[in-house]
């Protein structure tokens, strides 16, 4: 039977041969660093038997996939290590993760983030054992007795709910057994080194309206060097995180009793989304983009002619009951069907074309409670929304604008280097998740595709990802724990122009739908300010910091002096703030420090003798005998430039 290696060499080996037995016969070396392969794409377990001509590619710890099968081996080692310290524990579910894995289990005692080295301790066991990972086809009849049998509740419930004909997998090492797809690395030795990280609630299944179980999230590696490098990575992140971090620096706060996912801005995090607003408000302006100003909710009417009632209602804040009530509103989940009603307040000609409207739009969305994470993903926001219609033959050139937006926007806030691009496409197997056909589908995401590979976008594809009227270009971001959201979207929509009856009169006096291109040029005002917190640790460029300087008092007989620099400042457009409490000097820079201020005034009898600053900069150097006007006229540029770097020469 003939195989085509990774290198597109030909081998011929015997019909059912394992992967296993494959890479011995290529190399010893091949087959002690083994970890899985890919068969015709596909990733799978070294003991799979190959029955039939394939392309095999045998993977090895340098592989990025091989980490992924890793993970969801030491989450079977972690659930063996549970069952044998806890055995009345129930088994839930237990993946890998792009950055690990867990495990959901159901525990008649609680435990808590101490008993984390007992269950450590003995995953140690269990590895040293070397357990092989032994790999078992059933059928669902079986699957289902032996989880009854083992009285695995939540097994039970996910057999049963696996469809009829389709193939199941168990899975043992040692004396543990799992129902599972798999794939799994070849023993438990291969684990060189892991480590249990937290413990938090999660309900069965991510329905609130379950049970809550106990999940326990670990990390594992091929080697203890990649392991303490990423505990290293980990205390970094705990610094950086914009949910800790954004406290501490008294930006933002959650109340219980307000509600999961309605964040409450502080002044000093209000400030700057006030400066990012003005600052991306006035950059549109200058791009032709005009203001609307439209309502926070509709009657049902207006989203079901857009689709979203159909398509988003599970999405969305609805108030009234179709039942009972003669009108149902909603709160505006996007704004693009109340800013099509300004293109429709008149006829319209190609003459008007390409028309761009823009919105600073608060919206509501009703995620799911699990998926909160402070400023990252919440129910109301405030969003840098607009809406662009043009002919077909504009389409490209708008296209274009809309991107050089968002990426100028991208690189005045250092976000540049940390984006990649999705290209974001309908699932034609989920057609229902659409309107519009197969052929308008095809049409617009080869109009885009020409479009992205024409303006050379490195773009990866995600499938299923697009909006339910059309295909876009995600921007996306990972926040300091490696989890990827989308800061920035343009998309591209032929369809919702008709259902609203958008027209505009063509040279040729016929009448046509425009195409639409919905855009955000910063995205989401909250998500990006958790982003900015987690880049800079805090310490922003000087223009978005919502106190730029502070004036500290050695004694009081400096106090006139410090109002008149605080009053000149202020008549530039500083953000000022005085500390003249009666505290030790050394108290004062420290906590000045710790709001991470750029600068910090210190004003004692020298400086109001001399007319003069001694100016600390944030990171601790110190400039004396600083000229006042010299040092306004230093920061007003770097401010002006939106510079991300402090001026440190008066």
């Amino acid at each position: 039977m003939k195989i085509v290696l990774k290198d597109e060499s030909e081998i011929e080996v015997e019909k059912n041969a394992t992967v296993n037995e494959i890479a011995k016969s290529l190399s010893e070396g091949l087959y002690k660093n083994a970890i899985c392969a890919k068969v015709d794409g596909k990733i799978v377990d070294l003991s799979t038997k190959l029955d039939k001509p394939c392309k095999l590619e045998i993977l090895t710890n340098k592989d990025k996939e091989s980490l992924d099968v890793l993970h969801h081996s030491t989450a079977h080692v972690l659930a063996q290590a549970v069952k044998e310290i806890y055995p009345n524990a129930k088994l839930a579910i237990g993946p890998s993760t792009p950055d690990g894995f867990y495990y959901d289990f159901d525990f008649k005692t609680k435990i808590t983030q101490d008993d984390l080295s007992k269950i450590e301790k003995e995953m140690n066991k269990i590895i040293k054992a070397d357990f092989l990972f032994e790999r078992k086809v059933v059928s669902r009849d079986e699957a289902i007795k032996w989880a009854i049998d083992e009285e695995e509740s939540y097994k039970v419930e996910l057999v049963e709910s696996v469809p009829e004909g389709e193939t199941i997998t168990m899975y043992s090492q040692g004396g543990f057994t799992d129902v599972c797809r798999g794939p799994h690395i070849r023993s438990t030795g291969q684990i060189k080194a892991f480590k249990l990280m937290r413990l938090t609630g999660a309900y069965w299944r991510g329905d609130e309206h379950n049970k809550m179980l106990t999940r326990i999230y670990g990390i594992s590696f091929f080697s203890q060097k990649d392991l303490d490098e990423f505990v290293k990575m980990r205390e970094e992140a705990e610094k950086r995180d914009h949910n800790k971090l954004g406290r501490e620096l008294e930006l933002f706060t959650t109340v219980d009793y307000v509600g999961q996912g309605l964040p409450i801005m502080l002044p000093k995090g209000a400030k700057m989304i006030q400066i990012l607003q003005r600052f991306v408000e006035d950059e549109e302006a200058k791009r032709g983009w005009m203001l609307t100003k439209t309502p926070f909710m509709a009657k049902s009417d207006l989203y079901k002619i857009s689709g979203h009632w159909d398509h988003y209602k599970d999405g969305m804040f609805v108030l009234g009951d179709e039942e009972k009530d003669d009108e149902v509103f909603a709160l505006r989940p996007m704004t693009c069907p109340f800013q099509y009603q300004c293109y429709l307040n008149k006829p319209r000609s190609y003459k008007d074309l390409p028309l761009r409207y823009d919105e600073t739009s608060t919206l509501f969305r009703n995620e799911a409670s699990g998926e909160m994470h402070g400023l990252i993903r919440v129910r109301q926001f405030t969003i840098s929304e607009g809406h662009l219609m043009c002919t077909p033959e504009q389409l490209e050139d708008e296209f274009k604008g809309c991107l050089e937006l968002a990426i100028y926007m991208l690189k005045t806030l250092d976000l540049y280097e940390d984006a990649s691009y999705r290209f974001s496409q309908w699932d034609p197997n989920n057609k229902s998740k659409y309107i519009g056909t197969k052929e308008q589908w095809d049409e617009a995401q080869d109009t885009m595709k020409k479009i992205l590979d024409h303006l050379q976008i490195p773009y990866s594809i995600g499938i299923g990802e697009a909006a339910f009227y059309g295909p876009k270009l995600d921007i996306q971001i990972k926040n300091v724990w490696g989890k990827e959201d989308t800061l920035i979207t343009i998309q591209i929509d032929q369809m919702l122009a008709k259902n609203f009856g958008m027209e505009y009169t063509d040279k040729d006096g016929v009448k046509k739908n425009p195409y639409i291109i919905h855009r955000t040029s910063i995205g989401c005002y909250e998500r990006t300010l958790a982003y900015l917190i987690e880049k800079f640790a805090g310490a922003f460029p000087l223009w978005l910091m919502p106190t730029q300087i502070k004036i500290l008092n050695i004694n009081d007989a400096v106090i006139d002096y410090c109002n008149e620099i605080k009053s000149k400042l202020e008549l530039n457009g500083f953000r000022i703030e005085i500390d003249d409490r009666n505290e030790k000097m050394g108290k004062k820079i420290r906590e000045s420090e710790m709001q991470k201020t750029p600068y910090s005034l210190i004003i004692g009898e020298k400086e109001k003798e001399n007319r003069t600053l001694a100016v600390r900069i944030r990171g601790g150097k110190q400039v004396f005998d600083v000229n006042i006007d010299k040092f306004i006229s230093n920061c007003l540029k770097a401010v002006n430039e939106k510079s991300l770097k402090l001026p440190e020469e008066f």
